[in-house]
């Protein structure tokens, strides 16, 4: 299963002395569950127009991992992506941070965010007779707009998952064997044989997929991105006994005896999402501003019998 997460930009600064000019960003991003692995990553800046003679120039625009910082020293940096755009260009530009990104995700600690860097078709830090010549450009001066601007226009980072589940079986029927006479004092637990056969079949409690398209709900209007996304819904039966695969709770473990014992009333266990995960979502508000939001429990992540 596909689905993505939003970042937005949890700090930004601007390096401009000594040149050449840099422009970082740090993010913050959620850990990454388990049994996930990152499928690709980019990093979306907006580009406004350009108007003048700047608009003739070609820019190359590049990204950089931050993979170590050296007191009273330039950081460690590794090239992710690089693009030559012309300046008079107007829209989203994304770049490829997948690397950086499932780095980050599996180890926190070592997201010291990237440096984007902006160079003229001429080139980068180049010599001249008279010495270093910088052909470095502030990213604001060519219109890459930063956390500061519209809403709608603010960079963000968006990582691709993809979830990797492993199918829960159902018990196995087993032939009946003589068994030594229990002390009157046990609980007398019902057996699966006698109580609870399992129904030929029947499929154990489960996640399965859901896609939800906000254009089917009606509301493609005011929501911008995404079209749509995977919410899973958990459905199946709560075998009895309750395997660790069901994530069935203590509670529903003592239910589900007490329904083997009086079936007429008590029910049996239920299958309920028992971990749901969040999604941001571009929407206009009431005022017809551009929201980023993330929305709290929207997907299913595990599903179990409660």
């Amino acid at each position: 299963m596909k689905y993505y997460q939003l970042s937005s930009v949890e700090q930004e600064r601007d390096l401009l002395q000594p040149r050449p000019y840099w422009k970082e960003f740090r993010f913050d991003l959620t850990p990454l569950p388990r049994g996930e692995t990152v499928t690709a990553a980019e990093f979306r800046i907006y580009k406004t127009l350009t108007m003048g003679q700047r608009a003739n120039r070609t820019l190359h625009i590049s990204v950089y991992e931050i993979q170590r910082e050296i007191r009273h020293r330039e950081p460690e940096l590794v090239l992710l992506d690089m693009q030559s755009v012309p300046a008079g260009q107007e829209g989203w530009l994304a770049f490829d941070v997948s690397s950086a990104s499932n780095h980050w995700l599996l180890h926190p600690r070592s997201n010291l965010g990237i440096r984007l860097y902006v160079e003229t078709e001429e080139g980068g830090y180049q010599r001249s007779a008279a010495g270093p010549l910088d052909r470095s450009l502030s990213a604001g001066w060519i219109g890459l707009v930063g956390r500061r601007g519209p809403r709608s226009k603010q960079p963000f980072m968006v990582t691709f998952f993809r979830e990797s589940q492993v199918p829960c079986r159902p018990p196995r029927a087993v032939k009946p064997h003589p068994r030594k006479k229990k002390p009157k004092y046990d609980l007398p637990v019902p057996s699966i044989h006698n109580r609870s056969p399992v129904t030929s079949g029947a499929q154990p409690c489960k996640k399965h997929e859901l896609y939800v398209s906000f254009s089917d709900l009606g509301w493609k209007d005011w929501v911008l991105a995404p079209t749509g996304y995977s919410a899973y819904y958990c459905d199946g039966e709560c075998f009895y006994p309750l395997g660790s695969c069901m994530n069935a709770t203590n509670h529903a473990l003592i239910q589900q005896v007490v329904h083997l014992l009086k079936p007429d009333e008590v029910p049996k266990a239920c299958c309920a999402p028992t971990k749901l995960s969040p999604i941001s979502v571009l929407f206009y508000d009431d005022n017809n501003n551009v929201i980023l939001k993330k929305h709290r429990n929207m997907v299913v992540k595990t599903c179990g019998c409660l």
